[in-house]
């Protein structure tokens, strides 16, 4: 059992020092796994650190009667200079008691899949190979607790179904408390939720209420945004065929994700059959996702990541201005032929 009275986090910077958490009470029982789930920035990653005691609180306390492994999917608590063996070797000698060192060594090496750079520094691993390691790991060990921030979206297909049955695998020996934006992943692996919403808590006794919950925030801040949330609008979709269609396969993971490259491709090869009502609604996806991506990005900085961990935020972030920019443009192109068309139309000038 997992027992949280009265926390509060916040982290002191120039940016401000707002609470990133606040009174939270939690009873996690044992044997019960639970999803986090919350907005980016709601502080998922936050609570699973402090459960894992790799952060302090503010206040209040975190009481622990069970083994807790640290969060699975966060490649950080490595020492650089040494190699993947030399640090699993470490970490083993440590949590392992009884446990066979050699044994631990081999099953991590085979399951990271990372090959020759098991005896390279771990300086020169890519985040990915950090994380890869991180995860064979933690499951090396036997805890009652497992913590994963999105552990099972590290790596190639293969690794990923692989990362997916362990952790079913380890479903009935232990429990998991798992953030993961991918919530078919939540409601096989998890029963409870906890909904995280502007620094509180809400314990859900079934997984799929706390992703409604989710949801109702979500659709509640696009209406305030001026976007249709389930309607049809002029007889149309508001989402160009497929869309709708497309988002749930690759929630289900039944579709890659597209490349920037494709889906400027896409966007240009539609932009001909567009009205001005779909650019004007794309315009506004394009807006929310940046803000989304935005609002991580300076969430990653206030917390003083290293490069290496701070990139993908900035991808991220450039990514989604540069997609709403060009929305933008293709908005205001649309906007000048229909003005041009006025214009040009017989009758409309008047000498």
């Amino acid at each position: 059992m997992i027992e949280i009275n009265g926390l509060y986090k916040r982290y002191h910077n120039h940016h401000g020092s707002d609470w990133v958490l606040r009174d939270i009470n939690l009873t996690i029982p044992k044997g019960v796994s639970v999803g986090l789930v919350g907005r980016n920035g709601a502080g998922k990653s936050t609570l699973l650190r402090l459960i894992a005691g790799m952060d302090m609180p503010e206040r209040g306390s975190i009481h622990r009667g069970c083994r807790v492994s640290w969060p699975i999917g966060l490649s950080g608590g490595f020492q650089g200079s040494m190699t993947g063996r030399q640090n699993v070797k470490f970490v083993a000698r440590v949590h392992g008691g009884r446990q066979n060192v050699e044994d631990i060594i081999e099953r991590v090496r085979d399951f990271a899949e990372i090959g020759e750079a098991f005896d390279e520094p771990i300086k020169t691993y890519s985040s990915g190979m950090r994380a890869r390691l991180n995860f064979g790991l933690s499951l090396a060990f036997d805890f009652d607790v497992y913590l994963s921030d999105e552990a099972t979206s590290v790596g190639d297909r293969a690794f990923k179904a692989k990362a997916s049955k362990a952790f079913k695998d380890k479903v009935g020996q232990a429990s998991l408390i798992m953030v993961s934006h991918g919530e078919g992943m939540l409601k096989q692996l998890c029963q409870a939720g906890v909904y995280l919403q502007n620094g509180r808590a809400t314990w859900y006794d079934d997984v799929k209420d706390a992703i409604a919950a989710y949801h109702a925030e979500t659709d509640e801040a696009r209406k305030q945004r001026g976007e249709q949330v389930g309607q049809v609008a002029s007889g149309k979709s508001q989402q160009r065929p497929g869309t709708a269609q497309n988002e749930l396969a690759l929630q289900q993971g039944k579709t890659k994700k597209p490349s920037e490259a494709q889906q400027a491709q896409t966007d240009t090869s539609t932009q001909e059959s567009e009205t001005r009502e779909e650019l004007e609604s794309l315009v506004a996806r394009r807006r929310a996702d940046f803000e989304v991506a935005k609002s991580a990005f300076e969430h990653a900085k206030a917390m003083q990541l290293v490069e290496m961990d701070l990139k993908p935020y900035q991808r991220r972030f450039r990514k989604a201005r540069n997609q709403l920019q060009q929305a933008q443009e293709r908005l205001d192109s649309s906007s000048a032929a229909e003005d041009a068309g006025d214009n040009s139309h017989p009758g409309s000038n008047h000498s």
